[in-house]
């Protein structure tokens, strides 16, 4: 697809000039003419590219994040309620786009609609941008009639998801740069530094101290065996990758990360979260439970939470009720589990799974809030470990020697 400047004359003879977006100059004339207007001049837009954009669009790797499709989702949902044909609607978000990958995206899904196919199943074709559950509800929208209600609740879901999920990596940003900023700290110092105490203390002739001789035989180690150390720690990372990409592997890592220290049970309530509000989403959204759990278990990114809910949908299947199988599965709180049973019982199980949504929500904000002032002990406990070890290694045998020599 090409943007094309026109300058033409309408119907009553004035000149008008914009832009259009076709796959070539006939195409660009053919939806000017199908407008009414009568093309005088037609032009290319020539648009720079930078050497990543380039790159980019010839092997087209782009992505498209979370914002962007919230904002996609945003824009649906004015183009459905103003009444904008989708086809219509769609070429002029594509035409408006920056990411490449994304407008070549809206572009296919413009011509699979142009041939008959509904949105839901145009979409379907481009799974690594639109996930199950965006299909799913996209589905449900067209078939009930009330597409535009749809895109607004699920801009509203994402932009939820994405603030807690944000709210979390803010949190464990300071951790994680101190934890690099030592580990690189704790090589060097192996490396370079006690390597240059290490001859002073041989000149020195007389038992070292304990802590001394250990960081010595550690440096020593470091110093022999460091490539094969970096050797080790990539092969492992590649290794771990990969292992937690398979489904034992991401059962696996999905349970340990529950059970971490401090962050464990942020981003439990973070996943159960995003449970209770897609699965109160599609509820609400007229889709059949079983559907809607297989789609929530999918959605929760988690294998191991996702068993359980499928544990869940299974119950449901053999007739028992929301609250029997939310009680079996251990997942929940008992506070959680009486508003659940109180949905059922009133027939309002979307609006009070909102509610649980709003609670973990709540809370995981309150957490994050926290999560600094609980780090920081921890963080303050490993640099005076850190420095202690050090400082008894390098000053105990300078001590010693200060005293050998008085």
């Amino acid at each position: 697809m090409a943007i094309y400047q026109f300058k033409g004359r309408n119907a009553e003879g004035r000149l008008v000039n914009g832009q259009v977006d076709a796959t070539n100059t006939d195409a660009a004339a053919n939806q000017l003419l199908g407008r009414g207007i009568t093309p005088v001049s037609m032009e290319e837009q020539v648009v720079k590219l930078s050497l990543g954009e380039k790159f980019e669009r010839a092997t087209n790797s782009g992505k498209v994040e979370s914002v962007e499709l919230i904002m996609f989702a945003r824009q649906m949902y004015t183009i459905s309620k103003s009444g904008i044909p989708l086809v219509k609607g769609l070429r002029g978000l594509a035409a408006s786009l920056r990411n490449y990958t994304f407008q070549q995206t809206l572009n296919d899904i413009v011509e699979r609609l142009e041939t008959g196919v509904e949105l839901s199943t145009a979409m379907r074709s481009h799974p690594k941008i639109f996930n199950n559950l965006f299909i799913s509800m996209v589905s449900v929208g067209e078939n009930s009639g009330r597409l535009d209600l749809v895109f607004n609740q699920l801009s509203e879901y994402m932009e939820r998801d994405l603030s807690t999920t944000k709210s979390i990596k803010t949190a464990l940003r300071y951790p994680t740069f101190v934890l690099i900023a030592i580990s690189i700290a704790m090589a060097i110092i192996n490396i370079k530094v006690i390597p240059a105490f290490a001859g002073m203390f041989a000149n020195f002739g007389a038992q070292l101290p304990l802590p001394t001789r250990i960081l010595l035989a550690v440096s020593d180690f470091f110093v022999a065996y460091w490539v094969y150390m970096l050797v080790i720690i990539v092969g492992a990372g590649l290794w771990f990758t990969n292992y937690i990409k398979t489904h034992d592997g991401s059962r696996w890592w999905g349970e340990k990360k529950l059970g971490l220290i401090i962050v464990g049970d942020i981003i439990e309530r973070a996943s159960l979260a995003r449970y209770s509000r897609s699965f109160g989403l599609m509820l609400a959204a007229g889709l059949p439970i079983s559907n809607a759990l297989e789609l929530c278990a999918r959605a929760i990114d988690n294998n191991y939470l996702g068993d359980k809910i499928r544990g869940i949908r299974a119950g449901i299947e053999r007739g028992e009720g929301l609250y029997q199988t939310h009680l079996i599965s251990g997942m929940f709180t008992p506070l959680v589990l009486q508003m659940i049973s109180v949905g059922e019982e009133s027939g309002q199980v979307d609006t009070l799974l909102a509610e649980v949504a709003e609670f973990y929500e709540r809370e995981v904000e309150y957490d994050t809030k926290l999560l600094g002032d609980r780090i920081e002990p921890l963080m303050i406990v490993i640099m005076a470990g850190f420095v202690t070890v050090l400082a008894l290694g390098i000053f105990l045998p300078m001590w010693d020697m200060y005293s050998i020599q008085k």
